[in-house]
């Protein structure tokens, strides 16, 4: 089984990588990610315990 994992990028990181990783994975600018999890941080809040748990929870690359 040749699947795509979600794993943290290496190159593509500001901070920890999450963000990098998932525009890897669903094959979209990472520029666009972060902007969406700035806005869910604004207008929702809870991006930030998301983005912690995935920073702890997948993989590096």
């Amino acid at each position: 089984m040749n699947g795509k994992r979600l794993t943290r990028s290496i190159t593509n990181r500001q901070i920890g990588g999450v963000c990098g990783g998932l525009a890897e994975y669903f094959n979209i600018d990472p520029t666009l990610v972060r902007l969406l999890f700035v806005l869910g941080l604004i207008f929702v809040g809870g991006t930030f315990w998301a983005y912690l748990i995935m920073w702890i929870v997948v993989p590096e690359q």
